[in-house]
């Protein structure tokens, strides 16, 4: 039995509540805002992801008896705080950009309201779930753009924890690939799930034409056959043998994709497989995908620098108080300076509907709303990011969405961002974000 959200913290969460429990600052109204500083080298924009799995997260965050009683054992914990934890309910307020958003540096993805005690324990919860998906939405949405329409399935189960699995093919999907090979991550969140055979299976036969065959009769001929554990010339022509012209498609696992795909199509061409897709994986990143932009390659497959490349494992999200009884709080160490207080995010669009800027009110809470009120009248591309997730503890219909609909937002939002803004090379981010004192 794996433990419960609540234990998916760390200890010195612990230690800070047992101390304001005790001193009397555990239930003083407080403001936590999760945001970046930077982005990851080389990004121009961030991805949200991980919302609704956030939101989930904060609504069930609780312990179990024994695990209150280990708490108590180990000495993370005293008395009054077990009895706190153990009466624990989120009651607070949870604003925020919803799933499938974008974000720059400084952007208010999430605003946490409530008390320090009930705050303070959700830190390495939310920030473990919004880092990992986030970190893999933002790497796969740039090898969707890479791919520019050709579908990418999404393979890395083996290459990641297998809970962190179901994570990356959920954050994967809502970045646009076609489907996912984790049959866990097919039945929690619906997305397609898909995959053949392997190199083992071809190995198992005396041939590979036997293998094939195998494949074939259990699949149908509109199957995918793996023709490179041999020689792909010789694979491919035992694929048109078992498969006859009806092939669905070869894949190719190995080797330089961009010259093997077009020798490829000319041999399936040649044979009369005009219709035979070519699939192509191996260590693919949106760099790789993009070089193969001109290659008659049908479908992609990345695993690897889905969930462990360039794109993984951190975004470089923060949880950090922000306000304490209404009062703006920041930490000012070097390098690591924030801005206090709480926030409203707002985006400006230009007629066309291209995005220009982020703008982040900041300011006490009556009088940024009332900041952001006025600007939203005064200027009709401007749009409110933030929504309400969760209210006096309750998930509300914004903190509901499906998978379905993020990965809509996420294809819509990224088709608002300048044209350089997609772009694979470094540079800065999409729009700048503007700071607007409300005083």
């Amino acid at each position: 039995m794996g433990a419960s959200v609540g234990l998916l913290t760390d200890h010195y969460e612990m230690t800070m509540l047992s101390a304001a429990l005790r001193d009397g600052t555990a239930h003083v109204p407080c403001v936590f805002e999760i945001f970046a500083r930077r982005l990851p080298e080389g990004r121009r924009y961030g991805v949200v992801a991980g919302t609704s799995r956030v939101v989930d997260a904060i609504t069930s965050f609780g312990f179990e008896p024994a695990e209150l009683q280990w708490l108590r054992v180990s000495g993370a914990i005293d008395d009054a705080t077990v009895d706190f934890l153990g009466r624990y309910r989120f009651s607070g307020r949870v604003d925020g950009y919803p799933e499938g958003e974008v974000f720059f540096p400084n952007s208010p993805i999430l605003t946490v309201e409530s008390t320090f005690a009930e705050a303070i324990v959700l830190e390495t919860v939310v920030l473990s779930i919004l880092n990992h998906d986030a970190a893999i939405a933002a790497a796969a949405a740039r090898m969707v753009t890479a791919a520019q329409g050709r579908p990418i399935i999404e393979m890395g189960s083996r290459r990641t924890h297998e809970r962190a699995a179901m994570a990356a093919a959920r954050a994967a999907y809502l970045a646009g690939f076609s489907s996912t090979s984790n049959l866990a991550a097919g039945l929690t969140y619906e997305i397609p799930t898909g995959g053949t055979a392997g190199h083992a299976f071809t190995l198992l036969h005396d041939d590979e034409l036997a293998a094939f065959r195998s494949q074939v009769a259990l699949l149908g001929p509109t199957t995918t056959l793996l023709v490179d554990t041999y020689d792909i010339t010789s694979g491919i022509a035992n694929a048109v043998a078992a498969a006859g012209q009806r092939l669905g498609a070869i894949r190719i696992d190995s080797g330089d994709l961009g010259v093997l795909a077009h020798l490829a199509r000319a041999q399936l061409d040649a044979l009369g497989n005009h219709d035979t897709k070519i699939v192509v994986s191996g260590d693919l990143d949106e760099y790789a995908i993009a070089g193969l932009a001109a290659a008659p390659a049908d479908v992609y497959g990345a695993g690897t620098a889905v969930v462990v490349g360039s794109g993984a494992p951190t975004a470089g999200l923060i949880y950090k108080l922000v306000e304490v009884d209404g009062r703006p709080v920041a930490k000012r160490s070097e390098h690591k300076v924030n801005l206090g207080g709480g926030k409203v995010a707002l985006r400006a669009h230009r007629p066309t509907g291209t995005a220009t800027e982020e703008i982040v009110v900041a300011g006490p809470e009556r009088r940024r709303e009332n900041e952001a009120e006025r600007l939203l009248r005064e200027d009709a591309g401007l749009r409110r990011v933030h929504e309400t997730l969760i209210r006096d503890g309750e998930i509300t219909s914004a903190g509901r969405v499906t998978l379905a609909q993020s990965r809509t937002r996420l294809r819509d939002t990224l088709r608002t961002l300048p044209w350089e803004g997609l772009a694979l090379s470094k540079g800065e981010p999409a729009l700048a974000t503007r700071i607007v004192h409300a005083t």
